[in-house]
């Protein structure tokens, strides 16, 4: 049994006992009946994630998983490819979004190269970055599939590893991205697998304009002519339109799932990721998080999809894995309200007239 098969297998639905007792327990807290709303919902997800009514969460990480794809040669992206390897050298010297938004979040920040097209051995050597590099990045879905299915498999593979290596130092895992022109493949992931029009799961990316959409639209259009992907194969839908670095998130969230531990899921990038993940082993999406709702358009049919309400809605578009930080507060929070307030009883407070 491969890495893959193996840990699908482990990955069990939220555990339905531990989720009655948080709700027991936050249903006597000193206040009125779920006053907390959704922070009381997340309190009884991290119950039924962790088996506990003290949820381990105080150690953090964002994974960062950096790849390339061969469709930025379609003119689908504001910014040149280059960028890609450059931002990964900013992740490592803490100069991003990401970093400045973790630090207070009490996460550390973990980027791996999952296919980077640019020379990046000198940030491995010095123990700055992993790396899991399948390729120097994808080939252009726009001219056949982007990777082979042995590719995919390697990529979700990564995944599952770095959450299996990281797995007895971290509590929680929060996901994150770079790759230039990865939107485009993040809509046409969530086209094929939501059942959606190309026009309504497109958006601006990068921040071009009308004209630059509509061409990327007929680009991703013309991907999913050639390459048909399977909407029922989960690694297919990958392999054809999909990036290595989705691939790595798809896979940590995998692996976080099989190891009964709270995955934050940041933003559209992430959540096409979460979808490969759902495909694969439906379960998963009970130890997701939803970190925020992007601005970019098509987010909302994936979390729809995954039947996942947002924590956070800040028009947010950044990726990087800056939202799934932002979340890590409210899942403090959440938990200390699990575990820090008084119910009516042990603060010898009268409960409401019924």
């Amino acid at each position: 049994m491969g890495l893959l098969e193996q840990t699908l297998a482990e990955i069990t639905p939220q555990d339905t006992e531990w989720r009655g007792r948080a709700t027991s327990r936050l249903e006597q807290l000193t206040m009125p009946h779920w006053a907390l709303g959704r922070l009381m919902d997340l309190a009884v997800d991290l119950a039924g994630i962790t088996r506990s009514l003290d949820p381990p969460i105080a150690r953090r990480a964002v994974v960062v998983m950096a790849a390339d794809h061969g469709v930025a040669l379609e003119g689908v992206s504001k910014y040149p490819q280059e960028v890609t390897p450059q931002m990964v050298r900013n992740f490592a010297a803490g100069g991003a979004g990401i970093n400045a938004l973790a630090e207070p979040a009490g996460a550390k920040v973990v980027v791996v190269d999952m296919g980077v097209a640019g020379d990046l051995e000198d940030l491995v050597k010095a123990g700055k970055i992993i790396s899991k590099r399948i390729a120097a990045g994808t080939r252009s879905l726009a001219q056949g599939p982007a990777m082979t299915r042995e590719q995919a498999i390697r990529s979700v593979e990564a995944g599952i590893e770095m959450a299996r290596g990281l797995a007895s130092g971290i509590d929680v895992f929060g996901t994150g991205e770079m790759g230039i022109a990865n939107t485009t493949s993040s809509s046409a992931i969530i086209a094929v697998l939501c059942q959606a029009p190309v026009e309504e799961v497109t958006g601006q990316g990068t921040g071009i304009d009308e004209e630059q959409r509509r061409h990327k639209i007929a680009v991703i259009k013309k991907a999913l002519a050639i390459n048909r992907p399977d909407p029922a194969s989960g690694l297919d839908v990958l392999a054809k339109v999909g990036g290595f670095e989705i691939g790595g998130i798809a896979g940590l969230i995998l692996g976080a799932a099989a190891l009964k531990k709270p995955v934050i899921v940041d933003g559209f990038i992430s959540t096409a990721a979460a979808l490969i993940a759902n495909a694969l082993a439906p379960n998963s999406r009970e130890y997701m998080i939803a970190a925020h709702r992007s601005a970019e358009r098509g987010h909302h049919v994936a979390l729809e999809h995954l039947k996942k309400a947002p924590l956070l809605d800040l028009d947010l578009r950044l990726g990087e894995g800056t939202g799934a930080a932002l979340a890590m507060h409210m899942v403090e929070g959440a938990v200390r309200i699990l575990t820090r307030v008084a119910t009516f009883e042990e603060a010898s407070v009268s409960k409401a007239d019924k």
